[in-house]
């Protein structure tokens, strides 16, 4: 007989704090678990936050949500690493104004679909 392990509960990983947005919407998707305070900058040396990107995101599964706040840059940083440690593949969330709710998206960067071509 095999054991029936528990499921980890989804984590909602929030790139950058940002005080002045509500973001409890989210936690219909996860625990919500913040990755960078809202006073970090990447302009003058950013291995320090790559370095706590990395060391936060190796626990993130794969029915994890990023929360894509903050800087356009770290939100890039972000986004590589969460590919990298997840064969490729992650989940956003996206704000829908006119909804007001956040629409998850999964993003599979190996994914090999018909092309569009221009």
């Amino acid at each position: 007989m095999s054991e029936d392990k528990a499921r980890p509960t989804p984590k909602v990983w929030v790139v950058q704090e940002m005080s002045n947005h509500d973001i409890s919407g989210a936690l219909r998707f996860g625990e919500i678990q913040t990755l960078l305070p809202a006073s970090v900058q990447v302009a003058f040396s950013p291995w320090p936050v790559i370095r706590t990107v990395r060391r936060k995101l190796q626990r993130m599964g794969r029915d994890d949500y990023l929360l894509l706040t903050g800087d356009p840059v770290i939100i890039g940083l972000v986004c590589a690493v969460a590919a990298l440690y997840n064969g490729g593949r992650y989940n956003v969330l996206k704000w829908d104004k006119r909804e007001r709710l956040y629409i998850p998206i999964t993003i599979d960067t190996t994914e090999k679909g018909e092309r569009d071509d221009d």
